[in-house]
């Protein structure tokens, strides 16, 4: 793989030549369907395939232009979304004798176009020279667009309308819902399965820890996906944050991470609480300048338990294969985030056949996991069904389960059970023509003997009350949706009605036991 280094928005390869690469016999088999296609179909056809992150994609469409451009005597344009994307593509053509030309800002016309067979190119800037009447490209037969699940590339498919449109990507979902990706290609052709790709040593194995975070305070913008801003709010506060160190240090501990947030303020929080606990972190987004991305990317490299927290920088044209943990700071709607981010840690290295992902947005959940099996032919047809039907935040957080952390669990060492199911209570309660708030009397109970069979003094014992707080909250919370409709006052009162009570009931208990 090669090195990278920094330009002006993203990502460059280092300035060598790509070798050949040795074609797979799952690459060899997917180039042979598609071939099939681009020789029987109409001219315009306009064929989608999908394979996962990791698979070779790349390494597929060029050696679909080397054998084309073998055997027709047409031209071919291969599109990217993003600079870095063009110039990674344009060296793994030459590495397949592909002679090519990048078609940037700085070409303005194209005087030496009889010279080349190929054209890579950003789709504004092509779209641009085309309306401006500066550039025209004779004789295309075949255009590959390089993922193809972003928007942008309808602007230019009216520019080829007699040539065979190659789609590409690893999510055949399109990133607008109201631009289904059906309306422009004719057929979808599906690669290999993530699972598959595993099974056969080509992707490493993930683990995937999900630690489960209440997401009702965002807010989903006009994207469709969660807002930066209410983004933020959530994950910059104290308590996520120690919710991601704690993840970290339990389950990554020395261990090359990528953090993804979205926002940058979480990310600059995310920073000052790894550094302040003494880890070796730096912030990377959009914002820093090309020296200070080439030297964070390359400290990240060099750095064997380097972690970088960064913001919608490195989901695409970033390849780091030493990465051994993708931490997920942020919750997302989009399918294809999700498995961009992921897709960072999935390379496979001789010394390195597993990675794990940490899931602090409930995404796992939301999607299944990384390497479950998708239909992604369903998902082409009828994306708005399974976008429909994706687990909402409020039926995920229904099956949470608060689980009291270790170190408060020994305080509570001599009770045996400091487990309450709510659910299982209140329907309890129901089927025995009982009021509600016997759930409540139940809990109490529970609370005010754990909190007296583990102190020697009434102090003691209140002081204990006091940092049952999060499962006093979860209990209130979990309480409030048995009952349905409560307004977020009501929750609150709840929850200090409940402490007022618990502390007078251990009060109560401790003098009747003197």
């Amino acid at each position: 793989m090669p090195e990278f280094e920094i330009e002006e928005k993203g990502l460059k390869s280092v300035n060598v030549v790509e070798e050949r690469k040795e074609l797979y016999d799952y690459q060899q088999s997917d180039i042979d369907a598609i071939f099939d296609r681009l020789e029987n179909a109409k001219p315009n056809f306009h064929l989608l395939y999908q394979l996962p992150t990791g698979g070779g994609k790349t390494v597929i469409f060029s050696e679909i232009v080397r054998r084309y451009l073998k055997n027709n005597d047409k031209k071919v344009v291969v599109l990217t979304h993003r600079i870095e994307l063009c110039k990674q593509t344009s060296k793994m053509l030459k590495g397949f004798d592909v002679k090519n030309k990048i078609i940037n800002s700085k070409v303005k016309e194209l005087p030496d176009q009889d010279e080349y067979s190929c054209f890579v190119a950003m789709v504004e800037t092509l779209k641009n020279r085309i309306n401006d009447e500066k550039l025209q490209l004779d004789n295309v037969g075949l255009v590959i667009i390089d993922e193809a699940h972003y928007n942008s590339f309808r602007k230019l498919l009216s520019s080829f309308t007699n040539a065979f449109i190659l789609g590409v990507t690893a999510t055949p979902l399109s990133s607008n819902v109201k631009l289904p990706m059906n309306e422009n290609y004719d057929e979808l052709v599906v690669g290999d399965t993530i699972k598959s790709l595993i099974t056969n040593g080509f992707l490493a194995k993930a683990t995937t820890y999900s630690y489960d975070v209440g997401l009702t305070s965002l807010k989903v913008g006009i994207n469709g996906d969660y807002t930066v801003k209410s983004s933020d709010e959530l994950y910059s506060n104290m308590a996520m944050q120690e919710k991601l160190l704690h993840a970290y240090t339990e389950k990554s501990l020395g261990k090359k991470t990528l953090i993804f947030n979205n926002g940058i303020n979480t990310s600059l929080y995310v920073y000052e609480t790894f550094k302040e606990a003494g880890y070796p972190i730096r912030h990377l987004d959009n914002t820093s300048t090309a020296d200070e991305r080439k030297d964070i990317l390359t400290w990240f490299k060099k750095t064997p338990d380097a972690i970088l927290t960064s913001v919608g920088i490195l989901t695409t044209g970033f390849d780091e294969p030493t990465v051994e943990t993708i931490i997920l700071n942020r919750a997302t709607k989009s399918l294809t985030l999700y498995f961009q981010m992921i897709g960072r840690g999935s390379r496979k290295l001789a010394n390195k056949n597993n990675f794990t992902i940490i899931d602090l947005g409930n995404n796992a959940a939301r999607f299944g996991l990384w390497d479950q099996s998708i239909d992604w032919q369903h998902i082409f047809k009828q994306p708005e069904f399974y976008l429909d039907n994706l687990r909402d935040d409020t039926e995920i957080e229904t099956h949470f389960k608060y689980v009291m952390p270790a170190e408060l669990r020994a305080k509570f060492a001599k009770t045996a059970d400091v487990d309450f199911d709510v659910d299982e209570h209140h329907k309890d309660i129901i089927a025995n023509n009982l009021r509600s708030k016997v759930v409540l009397e139940r809990s109490l109970e529970q609370h005010a003997n754990m909190c007296i069979d583990n102190s020697e003094e009434l102090v003691d014992a209140k002081k204990l009350a006091k940092e049952l707080e999060g499962d006093v909250e979860w209990r209130m919370k979990k309480y409030a949706s048995c009952l349905s409709h409560c307004s977020k006052n009501y929750k609150e009162w709840l929850i200090e009605d409940y402490n007022i009570k618990l502390m007078l009931l251990i009060g109560k208990k401790f003098r009747a036991s003197l």
